[in-house]
């Protein structure tokens, strides 16, 4: 018989510990399902040819098939048989030859964050000598497997995850500079979208490599917030289709970050009364700035120098006094804004007003760029922003990263153990889930995000069930999120929100009410999502807020207010609801209708899943970045006139939309009053 593509001498050395199995066994269904540790597990591989001849494959099979099946089945049978989770693997290049998508399958299927590393498969016995003048000393595919995972396990971090890599420079070094391959294949991604929005993707990305055009992306942070997770899914897009980008952030000072947070506050009317933009400020925040700019990236190599970069985006609006800075030292580069949070368009004009003051000192540097990118919302864009400067474009997320891959019953157990731990620690009540279904707030701690609202309703919720179906199984709340180094409210809201917690009225179903800041680890909050029965979105002030299309996509109904971009993505009484601002009351009727009527649930869930546009997903984002810097790199103009950018590109590249493709809804935007030509 012809041996088997994968060569097991020995099974793995360690036996299960029989004290866990009987802890295991102790443990009611819904307790061990999250109750009990997964200890966390590496993995090094390697490989090597030990047969010329022929191995034993199933007709049809492939050997990068046979080495992924029997891979799962080892590493499943191992982690049941030890109660573990696998979360990271070290493999070497001669592993990805045989099995070119080994990385990607693992992430996928597996949850494992891959790292490839060039490992020494010989070396000379005298390590004076050259290989060719002395003994050649073999190393064995043990040793090459042992050597790749003590690499990997050094670049995990707090809470077993990668921090990010920030290079020369201030350069964000995505994914390690490559080292980490979450995904391999640009077969992955054309999964992910239409053939039309795949199809108009390669027009634009052959012209930007046949130009050799160079992208720079700014903003503030590498992690924590909506920006930085887009930054790193664009990143790692562009580089597997050749697109020459990159992405820089400053060195972060605490005191110029919370002026900013100010600044974002003031802008959605969210901020202080007495909240102001003060000339002690403008000038601590462009000394900030300007100091980054002369430090790493207007010196002789530079991305802002000569030869640096042929367009800029400014991601942020603690980025706007990079303008003037490269205007000055170079003129001819096309530089692009990106306004992505709701301004209060209506105040940002009368005179002496916060909103006026803060918005006067941005739009003398954001008025030299070239395009202006507003969310798709209506009032979002002060009235002196010319229209023709003005081009639409929504926030978008990943498909394929650890915010929203579809995870294994295993890895979701592993993920809310940790967040129990989590809960634990802060003295929080625990999710009883699977014995309970949850209603979830993902959204970091903001004055705008709605959370008083969400509490509110919560409470009325649970007074529906005690006034109409007292012996029912009643839900729990999570209110959960991410924090970000340049966000220093997020510790002052979360404080508010367990401060009112604390009031009398909630003394009944405090111990129901779980509220966590969580770190930095998107499969967390994946799992938090994946498993919730209906996701709220309350905000009273709102961008785009991608984070409703990230909980559709999954089949979550969501309950949301109308604000921002969030009825671009939600079609009431389809895949959600949709209420008025403040309105707790239509929360929670709408809520008690969802948890109660199973056949409406299932109805929601399943045309939510169809309901997400190619628009949100990094594929599509990413088509909009290539238009315009295709265009502009060109020296032309890019006029927008409040044009969606994806209907510029789809119009340019001559691939119209296609009846029943998923689209965000065109009609009755105006994300200017009195716009000026």
């Amino acid at each position: 018989m012809a041996p088997s593509i994968v060569e097991e001498s020995y099974s793995f050395g360690s036996q299960p510990s029989t004290e866990r199995r009987r802890s295991f066994a102790l443990q009611s269904l819904d307790d061990a399902w999250s109750g009990i540790s997964l200890v966390d597990l590496f993995i090094g591989a390697s490989a090597k040819k030990v047969d010329s001849g022929c191995i034993e494959i199933a007709p049809g099979e492939t050997i990068g098939m046979a080495i992924k099946a029997a891979i799962r089945t080892s590493i499943t049978h191992f982690s049941e048989e030890h109660h573990g989770k696998f979360i990271g693997a070290g493999i070497t290049k001669s592993v990805i030859q045989l099995c070119p998508d080994i990385a990607s399958f693992l992430w996928r299927e597996l949850d494992i964050i891959v790292m490839a590393f060039d490992v020494l498969e010989i070396a000379p016995v005298n390590s004076d000598l050259e290989p060719k003048d002395g003994e050649i000393f073999e190393f064995s595919v043990d040793e090459q497997a042992d050597s790749a995972v003590r690499k990997a396990i050094m670049y995990f971090g707090p809470q077993n995850m990668p921090p990010p890599s920030i290079g020369f420079r201030n350069k964000v070094e995505v994914d390690i500079g490559g080292i980490i391959q979450l995904v391999q294949s640009l077969d992955d991604y054309s999964k992910t979208v239409s053939p039309e929005t795949w199809k108009t993707v390669l027009h634009y990305a052959s012209a930007l490599k046949k130009k050799k055009v160079k992208i720079a992306f700014f903003s503030a942070t590498p992690q924590g917030g909506g920006v930085a997770l887009m930054r790193h899914a664009l990143i790692r897009y562009f580089r597997l289709l050749g697109i020459q980008a990159q992405w820089f952030i400053p060195k972060p000072s605490p005191a110029v970050f919370r002026i900013t947070k100010t600044n974002h506050n003031i802008l959605q009317g969210v901020a202080a009364p007495d909240a102001r933009f003060t000339a002690e400020k403008q000038e601590k925040y462009t000394e900030w700035i300007t100091c980054n700019a002369r430090r790493y990236w207007l010196s002789r190599g530079g991305p802002l120098a000569e030869g640096g970069a042929d367009v800029v985006v400014i991601d942020d609006p603690q980025m706007p006094g990079l303008i003037p800075l490269i205007k000055q030292t170079r003129p001819d580069v096309k530089i692009i804004y990106r306004s992505h949070i709701e301004i209060r368009s209506d105040l940002a004009t009368e005179p002496g007003s916060p909103q006026e003051e803060v918005w006067r000192f941005l739009w003398e540097r954001i008025k030299l760029a070239d395009v202006f990118i507003s969310h798709p919302v209506n009032g979002f864009v002060p009235k002196d922003v010319p229209a023709n400067m003005v081009a639409l474009m929504p926030a978008a997320t990943d498909w394929l990263d650890g915010l929203n891959k579809t995870m294994r019953d295993w890895d979701l157990r592993y993920y809310h153990h940790k967040f129990r731990i989590q809960c634990h620690e802060l003295g929080m009540p625990n999710l009883s889930y699977p014995a309970r279904n949850y209603i979830a707030q993902i959204a970091r701690f903001d004055p705008s995000k709605g959370i008083p609202t969400v509490l509110e309703s919560y409470r009325k919720l649970r007074r529906l069930y005690a006034e109409k179906m007292p012996d029912a199984s009643t839900p729990q709340l999570l209110i959960c999120g991410h924090g970000a180094i340049d966000d220093p409210d997020s510790s002052i809201i979360f404080d508010k929100t367990v401060q009112h917690i604390d009031r009398e009225e909630f003394d009944d179903i405090r111990e129901d009410i779980v509220v966590m800041r969580v770190g930095p680890s998107d499969q967390l909050l994946n799992a938090l999502l994946s498993t919730a029965k209906i996701v709220l979105q309350l905000s009273s002030r709102e961008g785009f807020e991608v984070k409703v299309s990230e909980a559709l996509h999954k089949g979550k109904p969501v309950i949301a207010t109308r604000a921002g971009g969030i009825p671009l993505q939600v079609q009431d009484g389809k895949n959600g609801f949709l209420v008025k601002v403040g309105d707790s009351d239509a929360v929670a009727e709408k809520a008690f209708m969802l948890l109660n009527e199973e056949r409406k649930w299932k109805e929601m869930s399943e045309y939510a899943k169809r309901s997400v546009s190619d628009e949100v997903g990094t594929v599509g984002n990413a088509l909009c970045w290539m238009y315009l810097a295709q265009k502009l790199a060109g020296g032309e103009t890019v006029k927008g006139y409040e044009r969606w950018v994806a209907d510029m590109a789809r119009e340019e590249a001559g691939v119209p939309w296609k009846e029943g493709e998923t689209r965000l809804p065109r009609g009755g935007l105006q994300v200017s009053q009195g716009h000026r030509a």
